[in-house]
């Protein structure tokens, strides 16, 4: 009789994992798709108007054509731990709508993933950083290429708006069709903010990566990514490498103070740790080319 109770309490165990494995990995694993073809959306919103533009010049670190002009630089800077190397690039657009995000496999959804460099050459990008990572949650503010993707605010976003202004703006104070309404192009839902009307924030300590299992503070020193605004139409893409010798990584505080120093008016932090990555011209130029699968990109 014990045995069979022995048995069937083993049997009842494997059952339970079993179904918690298959329950994590539909959650955090198993692609679910939602839309796809998803550039056809951003083609059907963007307003396009047929331009005869010269070709551009491109250089080692610089792109300048009629409608956009991009210039990166490499930077080290001494901290406490060491030596950090992060890169900047100075985008200026005619027109903000030709900031793009492109989803992986061009498809909306969860858990959706391809490298940065292959969702960059799938949408002919000349320039790309990585995004937030919008697939493995099911909440906040997601409008990306003037549509509206989920409605569900939770936190501090970013809005991108067409006529090339950029803010930071409390979620629960709003919805993603008044935004749209606004003129809203994108939006961006992770954080937290980083620099608003100019100041950098600190005292980042508590910031939690989010409000789920395995929430943890974010604010060690870790690669970062972030975007800023100097002016309309005028953004600042920064990538900091970190986890290595050549470069440890930043704070929160410390990159936020990154951001102020090249007199941004609003900055916000995007997926950092080995998400973090910059594209250029073909090929991923930050930490020596190497790149972990994402959900969203930036270009």
């Amino acid at each position: 009789m014990k045995r069979k109770i022995l048995v069937i309490g083993l049997v009842s165990l494997t059952s339970v994992l079993v179904l918690i494995g298959y329950l994590l990995a539909d959650r955090y694993l198993i692609e679910h798709i939602e839309a796809t073809n998803t550039s056809v959306a951003y083609v059907q919103e963007k307003e396009t108007v047929e331009v005869s533009e010269k070709e551009p010049v491109i250089s080692d670190m610089s792109y300048v054509s009629d409608s956009k002009t991009i210039n990166i630089t490499k930077n080290t800077i001494q901290t406490s731990n060491g030596n950090v190397n992060y890169y900047v690039a100075d985008v200026y657009l005619k027109d903000t709508t030709d900031l793009i995000s492109g989803f992986a496999k061009d498809s909306y959804g969860t858990n959706i993933i391809e490298v940065p460099s292959l969702i960059a050459q799938n949408n002919n990008a000349i320039f790309a950083i990585n995004g937030d990572y919008y697939g493995f949650r099911e909440d906040g503010i997601m409008i990306r290429n003037g549509v509206i993707y989920r409605d569900e605010g939770v936190r501090t976003g970013l809005v991108i708006y067409k006529d090339g202004r950029m803010k930071v703006y409390d979620e629960t104070t709003t919805n993603a069709q008044q935004l749209l309404d606004e003129g809203a192009w994108h939006t961006l839902s992770f954080g937290p903010a980083l620099v608003e009307n100019g100041v950098a924030l600190t005292n980042f300590e508590n910031v939690a990566i989010d409000t789920n299992f395995g929430n943890r503070t974010i604010d060690r020193k870790n690669p970062r990514t972030a975007i800023g605004m100097i002016d309309e139409n005028h953004f600042v893409f920064v990538v900091v490498e970190g986890r290595s010798k050549e470069s440890a990584g930043v704070t929160l505080d410390e990159l936020a103070q990154i951001m102020a120093d090249l007199k941004v008016k609003e900055a916000y932090n995007l997926d950092g740790g080995f998400s973090s990555a910059m594209y250029f011209n073909g090929e991923i130029i930050t930490s020596n080319g190497k790149e972990r699968e994402e959900l969203v990109i930036f270009y």
